[in-house]
């Protein structure tokens, strides 16, 4: 599984018929420099329902805002404090990479990446109260799921043998576990709200989606592939149904959905399509409820079969993580996992991964790994 897509598949943390919310902290670290533009040995950034608030790299060793009211609505303190974390953190990453390597019977020469994403997620109710949904605290080590922590169950779970150890080690860690689930619970929900808070005006600025809906070829010749797009909307709550004859099409039907998805310039994307037969004659229709801007539209489709290049690319934009991280990330775990580039000697990994310091002790105290500052 490739890094972006794990993390960019857990992120969004959408659920379509309700005014959720969402704050998550992604740190990307790679054992050595990477030599790609833009591509940084370590990165940091908040995220708020899915816009960048903050940012950090190795290049400009400091924590800075990436949302005006960020940099209004917060004290010099709360900055520095931040880039102290950060530092830490990028020092704590640079250690363990090296430890995993070693344990790991991989060689130097080679590049990994280790990332770190946690947050949480919550819903409004009828009084306008933020109420906890979810949480994410996870590893992923080289492209591949490494370890998380299940709050509702108060466990972490080892998603690879290497990770094994440290599972043990840290299930014995209540302290640890403590912090975790009343982080994730409540200091995330806490800080969600009060960003929630600064950014209010802001979030009142509503903007209505556009709304294409285009077939294209299938793989089998005698279908056709039925999408519904909605891109340029904010906030990203919205419900979306591709109807045949007036009836809501389901997952039961074959409707596929991409959930809802940011673009680069901060508004969001969601696309849904199903595969139909190519003489269905029947009456197809996309509709799109966007509440917030008070939009409820029914689009028809004309039963036209554009050529691919007609399909409106404008409108495919790409997610703001990939371009922020991911494409480059997406080469280089390819290229190592031998899909694309030269072929290289696999690297045995060792059986005694179980001696994972990362496990026992990780490099910063404990305190500083606790810190509310992220």
């Amino acid at each position: 599984m490739l890094v972006v897509a794990v993390f960019l598949s857990l992120v969004p943390f959408d659920h379509v018929n309700s005014e959720t919310h969402s704050l998550t902290y992604i740190y990307t670290a790679f054992s050595k420099p990477v030599n790609l533009s833009g591509i940084h040995e370590f990165t940091a950034m908040g995220l708020l329902d899915n816009r960048m608030i903050d940012y950090y790299d190795s290049t400009i060793q400091k924590k800075i805002p990436k949302q005006d009211w960020m940099k209004e609505r917060l004290q010099q303190e709360y900055w520095d404090k931040g880039t102290q974390s950060r530092q830490s953190k990028q020092q704590w990453f640079k250690v363990n990479i090296d430890i995993l390597i070693n344990r790991m019977r991989q060689t130097a020469n080679e590049t990994h990446v280790l990332q770190w994403m946690h947050g949480c997620e919550g819903v409004k109710d009828e009084n306008g109260n933020l109420k906890f949904v979810r949480g994410v605290d996870m590893y992923n080590y080289d492209g591949d799921d490494f370890l998380g922590f299940d709050d509702e169950h108060q466990v972490w779970v080892a998603a690879a043998d290497a990770a094994l150890q440290t599972k043990r080690k840290w299930d014995e860690v209540t302290a640890l576990k403590d912090y975790t689930k009343g982080y994730l619970e409540k200091e995330c929900m806490e800080w969600m709200s009060t960003f929630l808070s600064y950014s209010q005006k802001q979030l009142r600025n509503a903007s209505a989606p556009e709304v294409y809906l285009f077939a294209r070829e299938a793989r089998e010749k005698s279908n056709i592939v039925l999408t519904c797009l909605a891109t340029g909307f904010y906030p990203k709550d919205i419900i979306m149904y591709i109807k045949r004859n007036g009836r809501n099409l389901t997952i039961e039907d074959g409707v596929v959905t991409s959930g809802v998805r940011p673009n680069d310039d901060d508004t969001h994307q969601r696309r849904d399509h199903v595969e139909i037969l190519r003489t269905d004659s029947a009456s197809y229709s996309c509709q799109i409820i966007h509440a917030a801007s008070n939009m409820n539209v029914e689009n028809s489709w004309d039963h036209h079969l554009p050529p691919n290049e007609s399909i409106p690319i404008a409108a495919i934009v790409v997610p703001v993580l990939l371009v922020l991280i991911g494409g480059a990330i997406v080469l280089f775990v390819l290229f190592k996992k031998g899909i694309i580039g030269k072929k290289r000697e696999d690297v045995p990994a060792g059986r005694d991964l179980v001696n994972v310091p990362l496990i026992s002790g990780w490099y910063f105290p404990f305190q500083s790994f606790a810190s509310c500052v992220n």
